[in-house]
């Protein structure tokens, strides 16, 4: 089975997880990457059927906006009933690494408000210990060198991604070289730095419930 294929089973799992909840109020929050497209073109089939998402991104927003689903801000909106979205690693404790396609800041904001963070990805993303996918960092541009030696500093190897600017207006480090055993501390320290923006380790965002697509199935964790 293909890894596309693992992608859309994830992305039904989840729709099917939250669909019984649908209601005129109902706001859905939704975010970014290959994985998540999967989830928005299935909810498309059911747009009557809630009031609104939240876009993660501004490809995301695009996205929604294609299928005709009405989009707010996380300003307007008082409550988000759950949060779907993909990861690049997956721990155990439901800890992840996201951010490889550099919205891990909105996609942080998006579900902290929301009710329930239900990450969907294949099996390839489950590991023993986060960390051999590069750490996304979002800078503000003048902190990027700054930022990078203090990183540098705990052994990881940042690495500027070049040519990229988050739909913030800041930059990315990808930092290379991490054994991440106690995410939640790695989390709280690079957000201290001066000129770090948000980081990619979701430890304090963890989710709720992962729904694992593999060959032999779809397996929902933490529920």
């Amino acid at each position: 089975m293909d890894q596309d294929t693992l992608k859309r089973s994830a992305a039904q799992a989840a729709l099917d997880l939250i669909t019984g909840e649908f209601g005129r109020e109902t706001v859905v929050g939704v975010g970014t990457g290959s994985t998540a497209n999967y989830f928005i073109d299935l909810l498309a089939a059911h747009k009557h059927q809630f009031d609104a998402a939240v876009a993660s991104s501004d490809a995301t927003q695009k996205r929604l906006e294609g299928h005709g689903i009405r989009v707010l801000s996380t300003n307007a909106v008082s409550e988000i009933a759950a949060y779907v979205d993909g990861a690049d690693e997956i721990n155990p404790a439901r800890e992840l690494i996201k951010g490889g396609g550099g919205a891990l800041t909105r996609e942080k904001i998006v579900a902290a408000s929301s009710n329930r963070f239900i990450c969907i990805a294949d099996a390839s993303k489950r590991v023993p210990v986060l960390g051999a996918f590069p750490l996304p960092v979002e800078v503000i541009p003048m902190a990027r060198g700054l930022v990078a030696r203090k990183l540098a500093g705990i052994g990881g190897e940042p690495i500027w991604r070049d040519g990229f600017v988050t739909d913030n207006g800041n930059h990315i480090l990808d930092v290379h070289g991490l054994r991440i055993e106690e995410p939640a501390k790695l989390e709280a320290y690079i957000n201290n730095l001066v000129g770090a923006v948000c980081n990619g380790v979701f430890a304090a965002q963890a989710a709720d419930i992962v729904v694992l697509a593999s060959a032999d199935g779809v397996e929902l964790i933490g529920q």
